[in-house]
């Protein structure tokens, strides 16, 4: 006998949950047994009684119309094979779901405010994705500052919000390139015609690292090979590649990896058709072997347990609109974002840090996307401009010319 159907609902409760994360009686019943090896021990752990779990535990067979435990005299309570693949399926179906739980909890968390009427300022972000904004979103909601509805999207997808109108912030990430490959790159290519100084401002908060996550077991195509060889085996079509989707800063990273190595990929397996939405998905699919590597943040590989090479260090801003900054809102996200906390939570991060949080950065200066031929042609191109009232070329401290100045941070 097969389920009926899968029913979704949600409740309230005093303590609010964090992130994506799911509740679910059958699996964790399952998972609880799984590591406790034993009923009372499980019911221990789920601080639940033995006569309820062993309720619990016969009202799920009979729903599905399958055996969960095998019992065996003077041994622990172990999962069936079916069980076992229940659970390895709900525990990858919940991480591809994962923005989207986040997104969906964060829009009720939204409209809830809203009906409440708290005084609470709200703040839409749509931003590519990082496993510190749910943190952060956590920690402005802990000082009652601001809502943060945060929606995941690829870079490109995020900034374009921004323009649009359909969101206050955007959050995207960079590589911390060279000046060869900044002003004609890939990265410059895609994402300048999305931001114009003068217009946006960005907003300091935090670095992390990328690289590729693999396994190097002896199942693994890449068993016995170097870290820094995996790419270019993966380049000559050796082992499964799991990508990310395009318009995504992680995908324009491994063109620009690939074209920076020299690097074809046109054998590159996966490249177009293996394809996910967030780092922790990419992770997930590796750790499960549906892929022998991704490229990735090194949070989410260690959390799977994977392997890592570092290939890359990126700086991840939020940026608005000029008007924005003057927003209680903004202002007040700016006030977390230079917290002890915002340092603290990201600390437990692998590869991660704060970077010159909720500073107002100067767009020309952070991105090294606008230079001119020479310091004199831009310096008298921008006192032509300023002459003429160019608002994004007014004279900034130290004699800077773009008009983009850095600010001393939230008071």
């Amino acid at each position: 006998m097969t389920p009926r159907g899968i029913h979704l609902r949600y409740t309230f409760e005093n303590l609010g949950q964090q992130g994506a994360e799911i509740e679910n009686p059958l699996f964790d019943l399952l998972s609880a047994l799984q590591q406790q090896g034993s009923i009372s021990q499980a019911a221990s752990a789920l601080g639940q009684s033995y006569r309820h779990v062993w309720g619990s535990l016969k009202h799920w067979e009979d729903v599905l119309g399958q055996p969960l435990v095998l019992w065996a005299k003077g041994r622990h309570a172990r999962l069936t094979p079916f069980a076992e693949r229940l659970v390895w399926a709900e525990r990858q179906a919940r991480t591809r779901m994962t923005p989207h739980v986040e997104a969906l909890r964060t829009e009720l968390n939204r409209v809830f405010a809203l009906a409440e009427d708290t005084g609470v300022p709200l703040l839409d972000i749509a931003a590519s994705h990082d496993l510190g904004l749910p943190q952060l979103q956590a920690l402005a909601e802990a000082r009652g500052s601001v809502h943060l509805a945060l929606r995941f999207a690829g870079s490109e997808e995020a900034l374009r919000s921004l323009l649009e109108g359909r969101c206050t912030l955007a959050g995207f990430h960079v590589p911390r390139l060279g000046d060869e490959a900044a002003g004609s790159g890939r990265f410059a290519r895609t994402l300048r015609p999305l931001l114009k100084p003068g217009t946006h401002k960005l907003i300091g908060s935090h670095w992390r690292c990328q690289g590729l996550m693999f396994r190097r077991g002896p199942d693994s195509p890449f068993h016995g090979l170097a870290p820094a060889d995996v790419l270019p085996a993966l380049a000559r079509g050796q082992g499964r590649f799991v990508n990310r989707q395009p318009g995504s800063g992680t995908r324009l990273l491994l063109d620009h990896l690939l074209q920076a190595a020299s690097l074809d990929a046109t054998h590159f397996d996966g490249q177009g058709t293996r394809v996910e939405h967030t780092h922790v998905a990419v992770a997930a699919a590796v750790a499960a072997g549906k892929a022998d590597a991704g490229l990735g943040i090194e949070a989410a590989a260690r959390s799977f347990g994977l392997d890592f090479w570092p290939l890359a260090e990126e700086d991840y801003f939020l940026v608005c609109l000029k008007p924005a900054l003057e927003l209680p809102a903004v202002q007040a996200l700016r006030e977390v974002l230079a917290s002890t906390a915002w340092m603290q939570a990201l600390a437990r991060l692998p590869g991660y840090g704060v970077q010159r949080p909720g500073v107002v950065l100067s767009l020309t200066r952070a991105l090294p996307w606008w230079h001119y031929r020479s310091a004199k042609r831009a310096g008298t191109r921008g006192r032509a401009l300023a002459a003429h009232g160019h608002p994004a070329f007014a004279q900034g401290p130290a004699g800077s010319s773009s008009g983009e100045v850095e600010d001393a941070g939230p008071a």
